[in-house]
């Protein structure tokens, strides 16, 4: 059953080193972006690793924002087999009944309990648009790009996935002014020294915030990493670069330690939550939108639990 995502492949030169992309025709205005990840699709009976109630909650509730672009950071499925990817598909009808374009990033439990390639193999059978491909970029009209990302695989420096985001970001088309990577584990996150210190940031992502530095400063477009990991919602700015955990998308929550650098210190728990972006001219305004009662046998109430603003270049 193929999943209506990747839409347009590029062929006009003022992209040509992109992937794919969504013409500014079939774009609204205002322009609607939602980023989230480790929902772990699995089978219901199974409420411990997920909350099957939790996930279909947001999947709706997202379905309802008619999106231009749903990034899904990472840990789609719990195990990374087929039966996984068929509670994804049966659970995010809403999406496809919407015709909403989907853009995901592996994460480490697409790997868990099969060998590499039978796991591509079920994820490019989910994503047909990706296969052969690992990680990819899209244009959102003219001024968004995003870079879905693999941090299965290295990112260091002299790795060929670093070498063709480095290839990309130098050829971003003059007209760009947002620039969101998608990735599953994070660059910049609450460092832990009692609890989920396996969590903390590792040296292959560290390298990207390094490399991010050197760039952000010297582009006319704004920088936005959204990853996950962590099954909770965190947010730093760090070089010019809004850095989010959004990992609230009903795998079992975790509880974080927060530092003084992080710019979100609310003590809500758990956090099931999605992020949208909303683009107004020169401007981005992003919102966590949190799930309230979430123990409800129907839950609905949602909370815009964060929000925050990015300007962008004329």
């Amino acid at each position: 059953m193929r999943i209506p995502l990747l839409v347009l492949l590029l062929t006009g030169s003022a992209y040509a080193a992109t992937t794919f992309s969504v013409p500014d025709g079939e774009l609204r205005d205002p322009l609607v972006l939602v980023t989230y990840g480790d929902m772990r699709f699995t089978q219901t009976t199974e409420t411990e690793a997920s909350n099957p109630r939790a996930r279909r909650a947001l999947v709706a509730k997202i379905a309802t924002e008619n999106p231009a672009a749903i990034f899904l950071n990472g840990d789609i499925p719990w195990h990374g087999l087929a039966a996984d990817y068929g509670v994804f598909r049966h659970e995010t009808r809403p999406w496809r009944a919407r015709h909403l374009r989907v853009y995901p990033a592996l994460g480490n439990h697409e790997f868990t309990v099969c060998l590499e390639w039978a796991c591509l193999e079920h994820w490019w059978d989910t994503f047909p648009e990706l296969r052969g491909r690992r990680w990819y970029s899209v244009a959102i009209g003219t001024k968004v790009v995003s870079f879905e990302l693999d941090s299965d695989a290295s990112l260091l420096p002299g790795s060929e996935q670093r070498m063709w985001l480095e290839d990309q970001v130098t050829d971003l088309a003059p007209g760009v002014r947002l620039v969101l990577i998608v990735m599953h584990h994070p660059p910049v996150a609450d460092v832990q020294t009692i609890i989920l210190t396996d969590h903390n940031p590792r040296p292959n992502e560290v390298a990207l915030a390094e490399y991010l530095k050197t760039v952000a400063p010297q582009s006319t477009a704004r920088f936005v990493v959204s990853a996950g990991h962590i099954h909770n919602y965190e947010r730093f700015t760090e070089g010019g670069v809004v850095y989010l955990v959004s990992g609230g998308g009903g795998a079992r929550p975790y509880e974080v330690d927060r530092t003084p650098r992080d710019l979100y210190q609310s003590g809500d728990f758990p956090n099931y939550h999605y992020v949208r972006f909303e683009l107004h001219g020169d401007r981005v305004v992003g919102e966590m939108i949190r799930l309230e009662d979430h123990d409800a046998v129907r839950p609905k109430r949602w909370q815009s639990r964060d929000r925050f603003e990015i300007t962008l270049q004329p």
